[in-house]
């Protein structure tokens, strides 16, 4: 009995890429890989042009090809991690639908799978995008994987294979928020990693943007590390110790220099607002756990749907 591949590709605003990545992976499957049945799983996250008529029709010519509409757009992480728990294969690859994942990754994974590994995840060596970019998230990773008390995995994007077996593990996590990257770490089986070249987008615009990055970093670093709440403890002490050094030498000079010490205002205006400006920092710090910790306590579904076709009954979940 064929064993079955689940290929999972979150989309949003993907109207020139869907078609073509669906006819990538089925002539993948029914070309190199016909020892496999598959199954291909599309979760549009609200896109606003043609992505989800198209998918449409395509599910329409391929029984095997299925689409869950969501009912809003619930974010990069929620969407993609949904969609996961939704497959039904004996293990689901998670791939972007512009190409920067590349098709030739599937056989390498299932390669691997077959090996013995429950993970197989692709890693960037290097990247076609913008090279600053690049050169940040370099930077990023390894500050995180510094500063965090779990593994942390660098230039991981969350593109791999995973077997049933840890999906089952994911079905079990009931996390709202939850950071793919830092799961796989944290929770994974033994793993194999695969390095690639990550190619420029096939066609349309990059949606990550500098609120959808801060984003990504802060739900990495307030799920990962401690560093913003020991920073914040560790300024303050220094703060308060330089203030207190500056007030006593003050307070010598003006009494042993009476009538020539004439500091003024200035000194105490400088040391207001550079403490004020302290505060405020590490309160908005602060704030970012206390929000990650907020969105988890109110337990929100990861996703709610509109739609989904070519399911049966029996995946309905």
């Amino acid at each position: 009995m064929k064993k079955t591949v689940s290929i999972l590709i979150p989309c949003y605003n993907e109207e020139e890429n869907v078609g073509p990545m669906s006819e990538a992976i089925v002539e993948l499957f029914e070309t190199q890989l016909t020892q496999y049945e598959y199954e291909l799983v599309f979760i549009d996250n609200d896109s606003h042009d043609r992505t989800r008529e198209l998918l449409r029709e395509i599910c329409g010519k391929n029984p095997r090809i299925k689409a869950i509409f969501n009912a809003k757009n619930f974010g990069q992480f929620n969407s993609p991690f949904y969609g996961i728990l939704q497959t039904t294969g004996d293990c689901t690859i998670s791939m972007v639908c512009d190409f920067q994942d590349p098709i030739d990754l599937i056989p390498k994974y299932l390669e691997e799978w077959e090996n013995g590994y429950k993970i197989v995840i692709g890693i960037k060596t290097s990247s076609k995008e913008n090279k600053i970019m690049y050169v940040l998230r370099s930077i990023y990773y390894k500050l995180i994987k510094k500063f965090s008390d779990v593994e942390q995995i660098e230039h991981f994007t969350g593109s791999g294979l995973y077997d049933r077996s840890f999906v089952e593990v994911l079905r079990e996590l009931k996390d709202p928020k939850p950071f793919m990257r830092g799961i796989v770490a944290e929770l994974g089986f033994r793993r194999k990693e695969i390095p690639y070249e990550q190619p420029q987008r096939r066609a349309g615009k990059t949606h990550n943007n500098f609120y959808t990055l801060y984003d990504a970093a802060m739900l990495s670093i307030t799920s990962y590390t401690k560093i913003g709440l020991r920073l914040a403890t560790f300024a303050g002490c220094i703060c308060g110790g330089l203030s207190f050094l500056i007030a006593l030498i003050y307070l010598v000079l003006k009494l042993i220099m009476w009538d020539q010490f004439q500091a003024g205002m200035a000194p105490i205006l400088i040391g207001m607002f550079f403490l004020g400006s302290i505060q405020l920092f590490f309160i908005g710090f602060i704030g970012e756990y206390v929000l990650s910790i907020n969105e988890r306590v109110m337990n929100r579904p990861l996703v709610v749907e509109e739609e989904r076709l070519n399911f049966t009954k029996d995946e309905d979940k």
